[in-house]
């Protein structure tokens, strides 16, 4: 199960209570106030991590707590300050907080963010000690700390994204050229939720499919826009078994371009899949259709060997050349 959406509530540890205390030593038996003041609690950080699954971890259990300050100590020690909390997020998580409307994202590994700030320690008497209050009684205990409830969405960060419309034949081609196990039928929407192959150590991603009205929030709609937004490079399947290859093509641009215009200008590769359905001269007059709108077009069918190698060995240079 693969879980890119995610309603968690934090909370920052609390400050520590000061404490009323007196200094009592053999060579000083009347000593003054030494109450020490409380510990500040434990502060809330998002941190980004190189683990895509890791928000399944937090299905069961959705609450987050920081440490709480220590109390004050006797002769005038303060509390230990509280630990603070990592929230383990996938790289290219958005998080919003949902009561202030703040929202971050993180982009690259280790990176962190501050969103709750632990409560301040309360004061121990001795911070009230004056020269007209040589015995105070007074102290205060430590403040609450931040809380809040946040909204994390993973927005892939992968080198590759395979797209098209629903049983273009994405899951079976991202199975075979890497040890992904995407689901595959013979159904619109098999693929519900992304999944991912290494693919000579590039993350290739095949993505829930996409409909005409998409961009309006039809079948999976946003869900599958949102994962695209950061794809270094979209490759789109368009199957033999369309009677009309070239339309369903524009339709998926189209509205690829409703949702963000800046989709269309992200490198794009063409992938005629299910070659095995069509006949040479089929194939031979689709391909010649679409390299007039792309140099980058290939023909694959998942049950050709040498198709699948050829194609392999081009994708790889493809990824070299754009992550050198």
């Amino acid at each position: 199960m693969f879980v890119d959406e995610i309603k968690i509530y934090a909370k920052a540890g609390n400050g520590g209570n000061g404490i009323v205390s007196w200094l009592r030593l053999k060579f000083l038996p009347k000593g003054g106030p030494a109450g020490g003041d409380g510990g500040v609690g434990g502060d809330i950080y998002f941190k980004a991590v190189r683990d895509l699954s890791i928000l399944i971890n937090y299905k069961s259990n959705p609450k987050f707590s920081a440490e709480k300050g220590g109390d004050g100590r006797r002769e005038s020690k303060e509390g230990k300050n509280g630990e603070d909390f990592f929230i383990k997020v996938p790289i290219g998580s958005k998080i919003t907080n949902l009561e202030t409307g703040d929202v971050f994202s993180l982009l690259k590994e280790g990176e962190e963010v501050l969103v709750l700030k632990g409560g301040m320690g309360g004061f121990g008497n001795e911070h009230f000690k004056s020269s007209t209050n040589t015995t105070p009684m007074e102290q205060t205990d430590g403040k609450i700390g931040e809380e809040g409830n946040f909204l994390i969405e993973l927005e892939l960060l992968v080198d590759l994204g395979f797209i098209g419309v629903p049983s273009a034949g994405k899951s079976s081609l991202l199975n075979e050229i890497t040890k992904a196990k995407s689901k595959v039928g013979n159904y619109p929407f098999t693929t519900l939720e992304p999944a991912l192959g290494d693919f000579y150590g590039y993350i290739l991603a095949d993505i829930p499919g996409l409909i005409e009205g998409a961009s309006e929030g039809k079948g999976l709609g946003h869900k599958f826009l949102r994962h695209i937004k950061r794809t270094k490079i979209l490759a789109h399947l368009v199957s033999f078994e369309y009677e009309d290859m070239l339309g369903e093509y524009k339709k998926i641009r189209k509205e690829l371009e409703k949702y963000s215009p800046e989709l269309l200008e992200k490198r794009e590769i063409i992938i005629l899949s299910k070659s095995d359905l069509a006949g040479e001269e089929k194939i031979e007059k689709t391909k010649k259709e679409f390299l007039k709108i792309s140099k980058e077009v290939f023909v694959v069918s998942v049950i050709d060997d040498e198709q699948i190698k050829i194609f392999s060995e081009k994708l790889k240079k493809i990824l070299d050349e754009v992550n050198s």
